[in-house]
């Protein structure tokens, strides 16, 4: 079985293509800049070389024809026939309370996307408009949404509330969702083989990226993440405040004149790492500056892992322990020192830190002393490979 899988992005296209067989990768690339100036296909067949053309891209209905077209060019191409792809396999950002699952997609499955696209203005779009495109450049192939939200519709009403009136919630379902849950679900499912598979497990997940969260999942089930109603909540992140006491924004709002779109912009695009450090909102740079005796670099640093290691002790808590703790994601893949950093202030919780076997980037690696009463894994994320699976799953 043959399955395509597509993340689209306001102006990207992210895609790979499996054969299912062997969950190896036959082909995967990028479409840049759709609508825009300079716009780029960069594709890469498996053990050949990456392919770029550019040219005009002025929708996503072109950039899937772009797709379709180098999968099947007699060059650098995969396959034959478009009829070898069995099914399609779709990122979907925002599935609310409605998709706990991942789910084939329908003409009604489309229209509740279309219905909380006010919960994801900027992500659930896109993700219309690849399906769109998909039912137009190839019809007839069955297609499969995984949601990021729906990993964490486990927690219960204790956890996903927030302190408001209750007829705020039932008017406009104001409530925790949780993002990275596709990524949450991968880490945290390979952790558990890790483990033995035991019946009984407590994992608590950590997606360190320049957007990042938290999960703690008991018995593969989780009962509470970082992120909230949107993915502005919980640790300090790349351009995003993080938790934040709410009576500063009306303060600020009062104080810089902002209005509501003002506002928002400066919590979610100016503030965070980027905010703090005045340098960038990338780690790497963040710390070169710190190497080089940038204060405000060091004290975002600082702040980065401070917030982490809060996430760590409450999750610690409301599982009543921890068997294993994962780093995935950009920063938790790479960030060598971050991750130590980390670690080495988690002895409390019986954390034996190995630097050796530390020091590596993107791999699959246990960072834990042989004995530690807490294991700490590196696991790279494959949320492509989780949405293929889900894709597999339903499509038989």
């Amino acid at each position: 079985m043959k399955i395509l899988v597509l993340n689209c992005g306001s102006s990207s296209l992210k895609y790979q293509l499996f054969n299912m067989d062997d969950e190896s990768v036959m082909a995967k690339g990028l479409v840049e800049k759709i609508g825009l100036p300079d716009s780029l296909l960069t594709h890469q067949p498996a053990g050949g070389e990456k392919v770029k053309i550019a040219t005009e891209i002025p929708n996503h209905s072109v950039a899937i024809e772009l797709v379709v077209n180098a999968l099947l060019d007699e060059k650098h191409g995969v396959i034959r026939d478009m009829k070898e792809i069995d099914a399609v396999g779709h990122r979907t950002v925002h599935g609310g309370t409605t998709f706990t699952q991942s789910c084939r997609i329908t003409d009604a499955v489309v229209a509740e996307m279309e219905r909380l696209v006010e919960l994801a203005p900027l992500h659930n779009p896109p993700g219309i408009l690849g399906i769109r495109a998909c039912e137009e450049k190839i019809p007839g192939v069955p297609m499969v949404g995984v949601f990021d939200t729906s990993f964490h519709q486990t927690m219960d009403a204790a956890h996903y509330l927030y302190g408001l009136p209750y007829e705020l919630f039932e008017k406009y379902q104001l409530r925790k969702y949780g993002f990275h849950g596709t990524s949450h679900r991968f880490v945290s499912m390979r952790c558990r083989e890790l483990l033995g598979n035991p019946a009984e497990s407590k994992i608590i997940t950590c997606h360190l990226g320049n957007g990042s969260s938290l999960a703690a999942v008991k018995d593969g089930k989780v009962i509470d993440t970082s992120m909230g109603f949107t993915p502005l909540e919980g640790l300090v992140m790349g351009t995003r405040c993080g938790d934040l006491d709410p009576a500063i924004l009306p303060y600020l709002m009062r104080k810089e004149g902002l209005d509501a779109d003002g506002i928002d912009k400066l919590i979610n695009k100016k503030s965070g790492l980027l905010g703090v450090s005045g340098v960038s909102s990338d780690m790497r740079d963040i710390e070169d500056a710190a190497k080089n005796g940038n204060e405000r670099a060091q004290i975002a640093l600082d702040m980065f892992v401070k917030t982490v290691l809060r996430y760590i002790g409450a999750y610690a808590a409301e599982l009543n322990g921890v068997d294993a703790i994962v780093f995935t994601a950009g920063i938790g893949e790479n960030g060598i020192a971050m991750r130590e950093n980390i670690c080495r202030n988690l002895s409390y919780l019986g954390v034996e830190f190995d630097a050796k076997a530390n020091d590596c980037r993107g791999k699959e690696v246990e960072i834990s002393k042989p004995g530690s009463k807490v294991r700490v894994f590196v696991i790279p994320t494959n949320e492509e490979l989780m949405i293929a699976r889900d894709t597999k799953e339903l499509v038989q």
